[in-house]
């Protein structure tokens, strides 16, 4: 019946051929050195996992307005992303799903988290990185990574969704150049 139509089903990309340069820039992102020198973050497997949601959230935020699949696909490659890191690190198959259970409260609650503080103000999300992604110490940092946050947020606020869908875009710098 909707053969007529098959052609159109051409123009738009799948959401896995979507997702994976999005969740490439992404994972990028959070190997940027300037997180882990200038902004305290733990480079550590907890610090890399913290700040990948923060960027899985901006994005998340983003793409709100264009799809709940490809919402759905990202947080998928995500979870996949996270199952494969834990067999690579040697957790057997029985450990992996309370651990994927683990990943996804935390995914949760700091999205959950970072939702309410985003609607508050700057300052309550500097304290919600702070408590999640700088083990409650450095407050200086947190207003950074808040900032960074909002700069994050602005930038992809500015690309059309043809631009965002095809991972043409870069994330702004961790920290402002003086």
């Amino acid at each position: 019946m909707l053969w007529p139509f098959n052609h159109l089903r051409k123009l738009r990309p799948s959401p896995r051929g979507t997702i994976e340069p999005i969740y490439g820039t992404i994972v990028a992102q959070t190997r940027e050195p300037l997180f882990y020198r200038h902004l305290n973050v733990p480079d550590t497997v907890e610090g890399r996992f913290d700040l990948l949601i923060l960027h899985l959230w901006l994005v998340l935020r983003r793409l709100r307005g264009v799809g709940a699949d490809l919402s759905q696909a990202l947080f998928d490659r995500f979870c996949a992303d996270m199952d494969d890191n834990l067999r690579e690190m040697g957790v057997g198959d029985l450990t992996v799903p309370k651990r994927m259970q683990k990943f996804g409260e935390a995914f949760y609650g700091r999205t959950a988290a970072y939702d309410l503080a985003w609607s508050e103000s700057e300052a309550r999300l500097a304290e919600a990185l702070q408590k999640n992604i700088l083990n409650g110490e450095h407050p200086d940092s947190a207003a950074e990574l808040a900032a960074y946050a909002g700069r994050v947020a602005a930038h992809l606020a500015t690309l059309d969704d043809n631009k965002l869908l095809g991972a043409t875009w870069s994330f702004p710098r961790p920290v402002q150049q003086d």
